[in-house]
């Protein structure tokens, strides 16, 4: 369904189109392991839900095979995560603008710490939902998110942790921002049918909450 399209920045991004002329738009942000198959499939996904969703590659068409963490964390620890928001998501958000249109941003994982530092940073999104994945105190503090923010994230997580997650959350109820965090009785990475950590159950929810929320703030 989608093709593998140039960004204005030099980069590249996966793009799949809904087909309809007054579809939203959706951004969505990859994995530690990069730009691999299942992150085109959720681009699919969304464009077959009446989106046009984009995935730029943020490593730069590298892409991880999975299980191999140690290349898959050389290759995070690499990003410069503000750059990569301020350069790649930008430009994805750009080759989906166009008039009246509202434009959305997700990730997981990795995706889901820039999908926040996009809600914090850019002034392209209308609305953002992350992943199982938030970003430093250092690197983003929740009274600067700009736009209604959704979150999913599991209770076994060790890397995305129960206690970073209810931090995060306390910050944006002190601020009064538009939130709302959802916690799953899963593991990290529960999305991704393709590792041991999916749960199609907490997929489902979590994916169905999305659509509800993305039918509020962008159409």
């Amino acid at each position: 369904m989608g093709q593998i399209v140039d960004l204005n920045d030099g980069s590249t991004g996966y793009l799949a189109s809904s087909g309809k002329s007054d579809a939203p738009g959706i951004v969505v942000i990859q994995e530690w392991w990069g730009l691999q198959d299942q992150i085109k499939s959720v681009c699919d996904a969304y464009a077959e839900a009446g989106f046009d969703a984009l995935a730029p590659a943020l490593y730069a068409g590298a892409v991880v095979p999975y299980h191999d963490e140690e290349a898959a964390a050389r290759q995070m620890d690499a990003l410069h995560f503000p750059s990569a928001t301020d350069v790649q998501v930008r430009a994805a958000a750009g080759y989906l603008q166009r008039p009246g249109r509202k434009i959305g941003l997700t990730g997981f994982c990795l995706g889901g710490i820039v999908s926040v530092l996009g809600a914090i940073r850019l002034d392209c999104f209308a609305a953002a939902s992350c992943y199982y994945g938030l970003p430093a105190p250092e690197q983003g503090d929740p009274a600067d998110v700009r736009i209604p923010i959704r979150g999913h994230f599991a209770l076994a997580d060790s890397w995305c942790t129960l206690s970073m997650v209810k931090e995060f959350e306390a910050g944006l109820d002190a601020a009064g921002k538009d939130h709302a965090f959802y916690i799953y009785d899963c593991d990290h990475g529960f999305f991704n049918p393709d590792i041991d950590e999916y749960d199609p159950k907490a997929a489902t929810l979590a994916w169905q909450r999305d659509l509800a929320f993305w039918d509020e703030y962008l159409r």
